[in-house]
């Protein structure tokens, strides 16, 4: 039985809504609401935090939309809310070299993975990828295709492509932003 909670409120950005979610003061949920994986991610969550769901606000919740309404204004380039990764050793490697990539720069999956010395892990870091639950602040939107295009995003690729933008990626040629 779950006694934990897990304290989840929703933003509605510019961008799209998200949900944000904290337990134990560190921020473990903000992703988008509308997105494929939605239950799957909401369950690995629980089922590693011990934790069920509740709608409360909390100061953390609280700070992490004001550190995002910063960022979507360009007033701030990196988050300092403490988070809590849920996933499997290898899902959590990734978010961390995710979260190495600089604020305007961006990586493809192809070189993120000869960076973590594996070429031939592409898939599974593209799998990875895909299960952030801390969409923008581990920012996953700065990952595009080896080709400089804008490849899936949890958020759709409008948002993907409207915050690479606000960071002053320049779209025409990703390839001149990599990282």
């Amino acid at each position: 039985m779950k006694t934990d909670h897990i304290f989840i409120q929703q933003f509605k950005s510019r961008f799209g809504k998200l949900i944000i979610g904290v337990h134990n003061d560190k921020l473990c949920l903000c992703d988008w609401k509308y997105r494929a994986k939605r239950q799957q991610i909401d369950e690995r969550i629980k089922q590693y935090l011990n934790a069920e769901f509740v709608q409360k606000n909390h100061e953390l919740i609280d700070e992490t939309v004001n550190q995002l309404n910063k960022y979507f204004i360009g007033d701030l380039r990196s988050f300092t809310v403490p988070i809590k990764l849920s996933g499997t050793d290898f899902q959590k490697s990734v978010w961390n070299d995710l979260m190495t990539i600089p604020y305007g720069k961006t990586l493809s999956y192809g070189q993120l993975s000869r960076k973590r010395n594996n070429p031939k892990s592409i898939r599974a870091i593209a799998a990875a990828n895909s299960a952030n639950a801390i969409s923008i602040l581990i920012p996953c939107h700065r990952i595009i295709g080896s080709d400089g295009s804008l490849v899936g995003y949890a958020g759709g690729l409008k948002a993907k492509e409207q915050l690479l933008k606000l960071e002053g990626v320049d779209l025409t040629n990703g390839q001149q932003q990599l990282f």
